[in-house]
């Protein structure tokens, strides 16, 4: 394979890395290979240069006219420089689940994609060119082109790389087995570190040397937790264990926000409890979250056992003890104003909450409370009470949301209105009203507290 003229840029060791910085021009070695500055990687143990480890039939998704316009408008004479799908759409297409977002990978610079794009009539978009990428909108359609990229070095947070021809070698920056395949649109299927036999397994590995991969990024550690729970079956890799244990340490060097978005994308699947059970037996949970409940991970699977939505501020709320611990984690992991405040909603909802209750008294919490938030608690009460009323949960959680939250139909300029005199007398009265209209059921109209208004103030 010819040497490979590459740009080395500094970026973030995200999966899909983003941030432009410093660029400095090098020519790759020949092979292509990493580095010495970077971390070992292993032998090829699959895929030889050009030989897919499996052909299959493409899937239809592959030979959809935006999709296959790209490909087209990138190809190669060469297969070996042909484009492949990369990441999650083969992944998750081996899988047997559903492909949302489709990347694409290629040995040609970013500026040659632009030339091929813009030539074949596509949008091209420079989201990035210091760091190889490049989106193409086909149709409406975007697509994330990423140039094949090496490691020249390391250090915790953010890699700098270089741009190669060698797929292996950018199969190699991969954090995991299963997320370091690759497909041409004529269904070859390349591995490079025993992928394909580990998505088969259900078996979650790091590609290569375990804590090598921790140390390049500790954010792999959340992310091992996130593919346990969507894509491992049994014990996690003893490897990948040991090396998460060496690594805690490192998790103080995230950002706030990386954590979040970590623990936000596993709480939002299907059943997270195993991993957070893993989480927290490794330290890792209470290292993430000190104000976590004892019980956190048993709540969460309860909530999945109700059928409660996949919600991960409900799932974080189940994990939590209370309000004050939720401002703590809130503020700590830099929730959006949004999210912090749905997670008070939720820790500060009334507990007091049972299928029993009647219309009146559950008028009274949505007068007070938001009726997502009610719902909410409503979940979290199931879980905490007594098990096997399922169906009475069901019932309440149906009537709350079919019920229209009632509005107190008075203000401070009604009474001015009436004849009150301005002061603090007003909004004493107004108190007063609005308690005599919550324990009415909050079914008086504005004319009926109005003609209460003029009883009350006859009576003084």
């Amino acid at each position: 394979m010819p040497a490979a003229r590459s740009r080395t840029v500094r970026t973030g060791r995200s999966p899909a890395p983003r941030h432009a910085a410093r660029v400095r021009r090098e020519v790759a070695p020949a092979d292509a290979s990493v580095s010495a500055s970077a971390p070992a990687r292993p032998p090829v143990r699959a895929s030889a240069p050009g030989r897919p480890a499996r052909r299959i039939r493409p899937p239809a998704w592959l030979r959809r006219a935006p999709l296959a316009a790209v490909l087209a408008a990138l190809a190669e004479p060469d297969p070996v420089r042909a484009p492949r799908i990369v990441g999650g759409a083969v992944r998750d297409f081996l899988a047997g689940r559903a492909v949302k977002d489709v990347d694409i990978a290629t040995p040609l610079p970013p500026e040659a994609v632009m030339a091929r794009l813009a030539a074949a009539g596509i949008k091209a978009v420079p989201t990035g060119l210091a760091h190889g990428t490049v989106t193409a909108v086909a149709a409406g359609t975007p697509f994330e082109i990423t140039t094949l990229r090496r490691d020249v070095a390391t250090d915790g947070r953010r890699a700098e790389v270089a741009f190669t021809d060698d797929w292996r070698a950018d199969a190699a920056r991969r954090d995991f087995t299963i997320t370091a395949l690759s497909m041409t649109a004529r269904g070859a299927v390349f591995e490079y570190f025993g992928g394909l036999a580990d998505l088969e397994a259900g078996r979650v590995r790091f590609v290569g040397d375990a804590p090598a991969r921790v140390a390049e990024d500790y954010l792999r550690i959340l992310r091992f937790f996130r593919f346990h729970a969507r894509y491992g079956r049994g014990a996690p890799d003893r490897r990948a264990v040991a090396a998460i244990r060496g690594g805690l340490a490192g998790l103080d060097r995230l950002s706030a926000e990386r954590v979040w978005m970590e623990l936000k994308a596993l709480l939002a699947l299907p059943d997270p409890a195993r991993a957070l059970a893993l989480m927290q037996r490794l330290g890792v949970l209470p290292a993430l979250l000190a104000e976590a409940r004892a019980d956190a991970p048993g709540r969460v699977a309860a909530l999945v056992r109700a059928g409660a939505p996949a919600d991960p501020l409900l799932r974080l709320a189940a994990m939590l003890p209370d309000g004050r611990a939720g401002a703590a984690v809130a503020a700590r992991l830099k929730l959006s104003s949004a999210e912090a405040a749905s997670l008070a909603a939720l820790l500060e909802a009334p507990g007091t909450l049972a299928p029993a209750q009647d219309d009146a008294a559950l008028r009274r919490l949505l007068a007070g409370h938001d009726k997502a938030a009610l719902i909410g608690a409503a979940w979290l009460a199931e879980i905490g009470g007594r098990p096997r009323r399922g169906a009475a949960w069901r019932a309440l959680r149906a009537r709350i949301d079919a019920m229209i939250p009632p509005v107190f139909p008075l203000q401070g300029r009604d009474l001015l209105r009436a004849g009150m005199a301005p002061g603090p007398e007003v909004g004493a009265m107004l108190a007063a009203l609005r308690d005599w209209w919550l324990a009415g059921g909050c079914t008086a109209t504005r004319a009926e507290c109005l003609a209460e208004l003029a009883r009350r103030r006859g009576a003084q």
